[in-house]
């Protein structure tokens, strides 16, 4: 397992926001994680990436957008000319308009620059200012780069009666903003309360106001994921972010994360990250010294 590269890039989980530096090699396997990324597609022409089962071969000055704890690729393509921003999962959760943004967009990966010059290369110039600010290392950094993130996202919002026709789905939502509210709500008091006794959906479906059924349909219309998937990625990162306390043992962050035995936690962890959390954790440890 390689956690030293693409996947971390020296992120700072108390970090709102990271830039990524430039990188030699041209592809990364794939992996996943909490945190969003939005990449500017450098020159050249071969840039391939790949997001869940989807391959995409993009043109210089696309812009790619990876939803929180979506499956993703660099197949072959130039690091070393892109621009890589990530936003941490704790940031985008909150303000209920970047979830909402989220909710709208997250069957949309691809702004392509040839189909919507103007919007893509507004979008691009308020990453290249992001980009610029975060070379400049003083303590007011983080809050600039925040500021053009959110000048993206609403623009990005505010852009989708251009954008709606490129989603799989025609931009068609069946879920109103009260229901989006609430499942929104349930995430939250998931993500803060993983050590409660009943997370069943039928528990989190009353909590929501709405029966298991619609809450099953919606929470994935919300989220691109079924509940039982994105409880347990949940989970896993909240294992993940443990890692580094040194006085926990991996049976006490397994509880802590809301598994209910070391065996499930386990299995559910080598599915997600394709290594034991043991093993993950000596790497995460390492890459952070």
């Amino acid at each position: 397992m390689d956690t030293s590269g693409y996947e971390s890039l020296s992120f700072n989980n108390a970090r709102a926001i990271n830039v990524a530096g430039p990188v030699s090699e041209r592809s990364f396997p794939a992996h996943r994680h909490a945190y969003g990324e939005i990449i500017v597609v450098g020159s050249g022409s071969k840039n391939i990436f790949r997001i869940d089962d989807k391959l995409y071969s993009l043109t210089p000055g696309d812009i790619i957008l990876v939803w929180p704890m979506e499956t993703h690729e660099i197949v072959d393509a130039n690091r070393e000319d892109c621009i890589i921003v990530q936003y941490s999962n704790t940031f985008a959760d909150s303000l209920f308009d970047f979830k909402r943004i989220i909710s709208r967009y997250h069957d949309l990966h691809i702004l392509c620059i040839r189909s919507h010059p103007v919007l893509v290369n507004k979008l691009k110039s308020i990453i290249e200012k992001l980009q610029m600010e975060w070379q400049y290392d003083d303590p007011t950094r983080e809050m600039r780069c925040a500021m053009h993130l959110l000048e993206f996202m609403s623009i990005l919002g505010n852009g989708h009666y251009e954008l709606d026709a490129d989603i799989s789905n025609d931009g068609s939502k069946t879920v109103s903003d009260t229901t989006l509210n609430n499942i929104i709500c349930v995430m939250d008091y998931i993500k803060n309360n993983l050590t409660a006794d009943d997370l069943s959906q039928t528990a989190m479906a009353s909590l929501a106001g709405i029966s298991k059924d619609y809450f099953s349909r919606a929470f994935k219309e919300v989220t691109g994921q079924n509940y039982i998937k994105w409880l347990n990625a949940v989970r896993c990162e909240k294992a993940v972010s443990l890692f580094p306390e040194e006085s926990l043992t991996l049976t006490e962050i397994a509880m802590l994360s809301g598994f209910k035995s070391i065996p499930s936690f386990n299995r559910v962890f080598a599915l997600y990250k394709n290594s034991s959390p043991s093993q993950y954790r000596k790497a995460y440890i390492e890459s952070a010294q």
